[in-house]
């Protein structure tokens, strides 16, 4: 009897189903974490695919870095009291040492790129082994599947704390996909004066409402808005968003970029920027203090990830998680897999 399974992408575009006798062992300062449930992304999606940029992913590799689980045993010189707790985890692998870890900027570290799912072994297995220092511990009633999406809600909340947003302001998001649909939440717990969502597609646009969205418009509707808001958050990372996104934003406004576009997407449009005067920032990841961010708002339930979720699938189901991810089907939302 196997103890232990793994999905393994070889290389792009080939994957198996590993298997193996007994389940890792944590190192020193490490913990094992039974997976309760995992995330696919676009990024999976590009691990699969072979299509994510140099340097961000290492073959072979185990992907899953969405994810939720329980301490299930500690290495030499970890705190026992650890088994058995809920928790999420962060992805990146940060030095700890050089200027930008000691800032707090891990997300930013300069001793090069090493995260969960990419380079280093990730979720999509029955056990993950990470370093304890990179827990955030769930309360004991909390949902592990709802939890299986404060990965993308520590992201969302990195953009929100740099956008600091403030009452009764004019706030838009652009994009209503798990990213989007996570910051109207978070923004909405803000009291904005209005809260636009901006999606082509009806559903989103929907579940932006009972967000706490006052109302979503498609791109085309969006184009009369131009000008409008004091702060614009995009999550869709598709050609023309980042773009959109300041054209959005008031003369002083605000824009926080969260979404990744592949190579060729529409650039911002200097002058525009410049006579504008807005203030662009743009997220890669999250630090710590947006994970801490994400897990208090999951706990007090002002993030609620759980109607976000349409598949559930078996490890098994891998290659079927990933083409439903790549389909455009307005009716996926997010995907996850449970070993």
């Amino acid at each position: 009897m196997t103890t232990g399974r793994s999905v393994v992408v070889e290389a792009p575009r080939r994957h198996r189903l590993a298997t193996a006798d007994h389940p890792p062992e944590p190192g020193p300062g490490e913990v094992r974490v039974a997976v309760h449930a995992a995330g696919v992304c676009a990024s999976d999606r590009e691990v699969y695919e072979g299509t994510r940029a140099d340097g961000y992913v290492r073959y072979p590799v185990v992907p899953g870095h969405e994810w939720s689980g329980t301490v299930e045993a500690v290495g030499p010189g970890t705190d026992p009291a650890l088994v058995g707790a809920r928790t999420v985890g962060e992805g990146f692998r940060a030095c700890q040492v050089c200027a930008r870890c000691r800032s707090g900027e891990t997300s930013l570290c300069t001793a090069g790129y090493e995260e969960t799912g990419f380079t280093q072994p990730g979720a999509f297995a029955d056990h993950l082994v990470l370093p304890a220092r990179l827990l955030h511990l769930l309360p004991d009633d909390a949902d592990l599947t709802a939890a299986a999406l404060l990965e993308p809600a520590a992201v969302v909340a990195a953009a929100v704390l740099r956008a600091a947003p403030r009452p009764a302001e004019r706030v838009a998001v652009v994009g209503a996909g798990t990213l989007g649909l996570l910051a109207v939440q978070l923004l909405a717990a803000s009291s904005p004066a209005e809260l636009v969502a901006v999606d082509p597609r009806d559903r989103p646009g929907e579940q932006a409402r009972t967000f706490g969205a006052d109302r979503a418009a498609t791109p085309a509707e969006a184009a009369e808005l131009h000008g409008r808001f004091d702060l614009v958050v995009e999550t869709a990372g598709a050609p023309g968003t980042a773009r959109d996104a300041c054209l959005l934003a008031r003369r002083g406004g605000r824009v926080v970029l969260t979404g990744l576009p592949a190579p060729g997407a529409h650039g911002i449009d200097a002058v525009h920027l410049s006579v504008s005067q807005l203030t662009v920032a743009s997220v890669f990841g999250a630090p710590p203090a947006a994970w801490a961010y994400a897990t208090r708002a999951f706990a007090a339930g002002l993030l609620r990830p759980a109607p976000l979720i349409t598949h559930r699938l078996p490890l098994e189901s891998f290659g079927e998680a990933v083409e439903l991810v790549g389909s455009g089907d307005p009716e996926v939302g997010k995907v996850l897999l449970e070993p």
